[in-house]
């Protein structure tokens, strides 16, 4: 276990390196959610009742949101890992004395974390700021907020695990791009990236709130907005538990027999 944390301490230094592309993912984020919420303004002042959140709660999501991008984003993953598997570099990460998907499983946690920690807190203190319903509310109690961070971190584990599948995938292919537009395409919808799940109809939300996808982002956020509690709550956290464990499971399974048929051509 120490060797995966030097390797995590190490990516994540190199990650706070960028600080002019945080810079520019700041500006980005911060008027994309403004214009989120200005669209989703527009629907709720035709008929506010017939929306399953409040104004308020779903500029919350949204803020929380674009402060975290970067740890929701199951499409952003790293093109050196796949440019190594195409290129025959990966030989080098076999020489490593790391197993290959815990390394990059702690790999993609410091590309995340660092990232998602240079750009947090000036879209989180100029969203504060905001008059409601447009801005950030605080969550409804403490104990609202200690189990955002629970379901955060799994939700950060969860996309974590999704992406290594995708690497793990990518061994079985001639190409990983078109792996990587479906993932993209599938994550994006059903995590509530672009729709919040609240939003779909019932029979179609109850079936979105099953999957994975689901586990990743759209549960710490409905939890700050205060719009997940009670029973349904502890199902969406078991559901994190569950759906980590299988990804973790299928991803390890996957790496055993990539490393059995891998070959690496060349002198």
């Amino acid at each position: 276990m120490k060797k995966y944390l030097s390797f995590f301490r190490l990516r994540f230094i190199t990650g706070l390196q960028y600080r002019t592309a945080a810079l520019a993912g700041i500006a980005t984020q911060f008027f994309w959610g403004a214009m989120e919420i200005l669209t989703f303004r527009a629907f709720y002042q035709s008929d506010p009742a017939s929306f399953p959140m409040t104004l308020q709660a779903t500029s919350s999501y949204i803020w929380i949101q674009q402060a975290f991008l970067v740890l929701f984003m199951g499409w952003n993953m790293e093109a050196e890992l796949f440019d190594a598997i195409r290129d025959g570099n990966i030989s080098y990460e076999l020489c490593r004395p790391l197993g290959i998907y815990h390394m990059w499983f702690a790999r993609s946690l410091a590309y995340r974390l660092s990232r998602a920690g240079l750009r947090c807190l000036p879209i989180l203190l100029a969203a504060a700021f905001i008059p409601a319903p447009y801005g950030l509310a605080a969550p409804p109690d403490l104990q609202a907020f200690l189990l955002f961070l629970l379901t955060l971190f799994l939700g950060l584990f969860n996309v974590a695990a999704f992406c290594m599948l995708i690497y793990m995938l990518s061994f079985f292919t001639i190409t990983p791009d078109g792996i990587r537009i479906v993932a993209l395409s599938v994550t994006e919808l059903l995590q509530g990236a672009i729709i919040p799940l609240p939003f779909f109809p019932d029979a179609v939300r109850q079936i979105l709130e099953l999957l994975p996808f689901a586990a990743m982002q759209n549960v710490p956020l409905r939890v700050y907005s205060g719009d997940l509690s009670g029973a349904a709550l502890e199902q969406a956290i078991l559901l994190q538990f569950f759906w980590l464990v299988v990804m973790v499971f299928a991803g390890k399974i996957l790496e055993q027999r990539a490393m059995k048929r891998i070959v690496v051509q060349g002198g």
